[in-house]
């Protein structure tokens, strides 16, 4: 039988965020975002995106934290906005990744983006155009 595509029927519904203090990067986030927390689900903690997915934060005690990449897609004319909150929490955004060039913006595909912190480490991505795939 041939291959057919189904990538249309599937989606993230929800991911694990590691955290040392769930509280904190959730509010963290959700503050950035301009979203609220929702109620705890047994050991999770969720920032509903909106669209059908959550991040759940799920405290990790017994080791590090090991930091991902999490990028969002945001409005245009929101992400003034999500920067200003950054800068009014102190915290340092990026036009890049790898962290280089602070207090910058980049213009990628003709939209704006900015890499941050958060409270563990992720390296937190807001971007008000998707990436133009091969």
């Amino acid at each position: 039988m041939p291959h057919v595509s189904h990538a249309h029927d599937i989606q993230l519904n929800h991911t694990a965020v590691y955290a040392s203090d769930r509280h904190r990067s959730a509010e963290f986030l959700a503050t950035v975002l301009d979203l609220e927390v929702g109620a705890p689900f047994g050991p999770f903690l969720p920032v509903d995106l909106g669209n059908g997915v959550t991040l759940d934060y799920y405290e990790k005690r017994d080791e590090p934290v090991q930091p991902q990449h999490y990028a969002f897609l945001v409005p245009e004319e929101r992400f003034d906005a999500m920067i200003a909150r950054l800068e009014a929490a102190g915290v340092t955004y990026y036009a890049d990744p790898g962290h280089t060039d602070p207090g910058r913006i980049n213009t990628l595909f003709g939209g704006r983006g900015a890499y941050f912190d958060d409270p563990d480490g992720h390296n937190m991505e807001i971007m008000t155009r998707p990436y133009v795939r091969p």
